[in-house]
């Protein structure tokens, strides 16, 4: 039995010893659960109805997301399912204006168009929260080629699947038609497709910004991290423009504000600094991309740091919110900031843009109870590696990225709670960069095992709330995490009320957190403004050494950014290399420029430069110098313990030998 299945046991057999000997009493059992290879079987609600599966395809700003709506609000009843809030927002809020009216459903967030509560027959909602019982006349799925994200992408082939609607509206990019026509073959439905075009010209001008100088109202530069936001802010508010800011992190209402300062005829704002957080959920009037860079830092499949250049895809969905239709811009361009960068760009926009191959699948809790069945001794952590080893696709599908959810089952393993919630709160939406956002689930999952309410006081201690206004970057970002730790109480709250039971408290005060974060925001462009060596008296200085200057100085420093991606500056040389030759290239050149990095990074200690950000204290540092004298005479690890003295003296052993 053992030698007939060693190819799937062999890769975990060291971490999961423990539940290979029950796993080989029920192995036929496993095989069957983790089978992927039918999921049009999993909903039988769908099989029941003769479905017409409908694709809008074309191109961003061609109109194929407006018919669609057009049938969503015409029918007697109807769910749209979108990638962001803001989007579900915006459906339903059109909606209601139109007189139909629809409720709203988030992961965080149920709102009502019936006063007393009842459920309208139209809703609007995140792609994660559509029901796949409850029946429509018509379903509207937008942005269908996340169906191939490797995070996300489970979401949409639920949807594309498991929806009950006589009509399914499918809207997105033309690439993704092959994959919809296969998978709708396999339920036994056709797919009609209607093609659109792009309804406003989009021209790539035939030369660079350069400078910004050069710059013009209704430009938007496009960065592809936080720091060069903030840079380029500077530099662009040092020119006596005024600009506004959009980036991931920041929140709905803030995104809004700031679109909405932009797009304000009145408003002295005329100049846009974002990064790819434009392409999808905001109206803008733009009249010309401006690509700062055209490398990404990005997270591959097994969840491994990497920078390459955008794809077709991704450069044709950030350019076309240019020109938008009905904006007071009747023509979109799309150039970059740097001469090397524009031929690149021209060849990236002229590629076909890949074909969408598989859709994505993830573990449902039912699979993963009855595996825990079978392995009663298995952590949840375990559970998902076993299920994963042992799952069965066909080529249409592909199991989604489970980094994230085993990384917080490891974090709350420790806690005594049951299957069904541990899972819960594994799937939680949170960055697990954020060290602030995952220490308060772990918090929450503690006094939930408790079986003690998280209180609206308890959560306000927690946080320290009420909250200041920023008064540097630092502050900012922490108020962004403060942010998040809100969305997960409201998160949780819909999943365990009873548990979480202040819910319209926590959104209030998030309201006031959002005012707060916005006016931040507007502090910290007329902050960076100012020169490094003079930020405001009794205020940390924004920019450090390491945020990168202009490009047009081609300072290669590098820059560290959430996903410790180097600069966009430092790798405007490697991006010249065509072909096969770029990636190895990158490679090089990021190993090539350390020394150059240490170098320009010598003009002052880091110490000196983390005191002039308002990051460290004079008393910070003389505890740190104290607990590095500390550390370095009792070891490498600082516990002075007789474990690790033996450790360092088998260490000093083998040198010698």
């Amino acid at each position: 039995c053992l030698l007939g299945h060693v190819d799937d046991l062999f890769p975990f057999f060291l971490r999961h010893a423990k539940q290979i000997f029950p796993m080989l009493d029920c192995m036929d059992d496993l095989r069957k659960i983790s089978d992927l290879r039918l999921p049009p079987n999993w909903y039988p609600d769908a099989r029941a109805i003769q479905r017409k599966i409908i694709f809008h395809a074309g191109p961003t700003n061609s109109g194929k997301t407006y018919h669609a709506i057009q049938r969503f609000l015409s029918a007697k009843s109807g769910i749209y399912c979108g990638p962001l809030k803001l989007l579900a927002h915006e459906i339903f809020q059109k909606s209601n204006d139109a007189n139909v009216p629809c409720d709203l459903v988030t992961g965080e967030e149920r709102v009502y168009a019936n006063e007393d509560a009842r459920q309208a027959p139209h809703i609007a909602c995140t792609i994660e929260m559509c029901s796949t019982n409850t029946p429509y006349e018509v379903a509207v799925i937008d942005e269908i080629q996340m169906i191939r994200d490797p995070a996300r992408g489970w979401a949409w082939t639920r949807a594309l699947l498991g929806l009950c609607a006589e009509e399914i509206h499918v809207c997105g990019e033309a690439a993704a038609i092959d994959l919809v026509t296969e998978l709708m073959y396999t339920t036994g439905e056709e797919v009609e497709v209607r093609n659109y075009k792009r309804l406003t010209p989009l021209t790539v001008l035939d030369y660079a910004l350069e400078s910004l100088d050069n710059l013009r109202p209704g430009d938007c530069i496009v960065c592809f991290s936080k720091n060069d936001i903030y840079s380029v802010s500077r530099q662009v508010e040092a020119r006596g423009l005024e600009c506004a800011v959009i980036y991931g992190s920041l929140p709905p209402g803030t995104k809004l504000e700031q679109a909405k300062k932009f797009n304000d005829p009145d408003d002295p704002c005329k100049i846009l600094v974002a990064t790819d957080a434009i392409g999808m959920g905001l109206n803008l009037c733009i009249k010309r991309i401006i690509f700062n860079s055209i490398v990404k830092p990005t997270i591959n499949e097994k969840g491994e740091k990497e920078i390459d250049s955008i794809t077709t895809s991704q450069a044709l969905q950030i350019a076309g919110r240019a020109g938008r239709y009905g904006s007071s811009f009747k023509q979109g361009e799309v150039t970059t900031m740097h001469r090397d960068d524009l031929v690149q760009l021209k060849e990236i926009l002229g590629e076909p843009v890949r074909p969408v191959k598989a859709a994505g699948l993830h573990p449902t809790p039912e699979q993963i109870e009855m595996f825990a069945y079978h392995l009663p001794d298995a952590t949840l952590s375990n559970l998902i590696d076993i299920f994963v080893s042992l799952s069965q696709v066909d080529g249409l599908y592909f199991v989604c990225n489970i980094d994230d959810f085993k990384f917080l089952a490891d974090m709350i393993q420790h806690i005594p709670l049951n299957l069904r919630s541990r899972y819960v709160f594994c799937t939680a939406p949170l960055n697990r960069k954020e060290p602030f956002v995952c220490t308060t689930l772990l918090k929450f999952a503690r006094q939930f095992s408790r079986n003690e309410p998280l209180t609206f006081d308890w959560l306000c201690r927690h946080t320290k709330w009420p909250l200041a206004a920023p008064k540097n970057i630092k502050e900012l970002v922490h108020l962004e995490a403060v942010h998040d730790v809100f969305d997960l109480y409201l998160w949780l709250s819909y999943r365990f009320m009873d548990m979480f039971p202040d819910a319209v408290l926590v959104r209030d005060i998030q309201k006031k957190l959002d005012d707060i974060i916005q006016v931040g925001v507007c502090n910290i462009t007329k902050l960076i403004r100012a020169s490094q060596s003079a930020a405001a008296p009794g205020t940390a200085e924004v920019m450090s050494e390491d945020f990168p200057l202009s490009r047009t100085k081609r300072d290669t420093r590098a820059v560290s950014d959430r996903y410790g991606a180097r600069s966009t500056e430092a790798l405007s040389i490697a991006v010249e290399v065509p072909g096969e030759r770029r990636a190895k290239n990158l490679k090089a050149y990021r190993s090539a420029t350390r020394q150059e990095d240490l170098k320009s990074h010598g003009r002052g200690s880091l110490a000196n430069r983390l005191l002039r950000e308002g990051l460290l204290t004079q008393e910070m540092l003389r505890q740190l110098e104290s607990e590095w004298q500390d550390q370095h005479r009792n070891g490498r690890y600082g516990l002075g313990s007789k474990r690790n003295d033996q450790n360092s003296s088998k260490e000093t052993g083998k040198k010698k030998k």
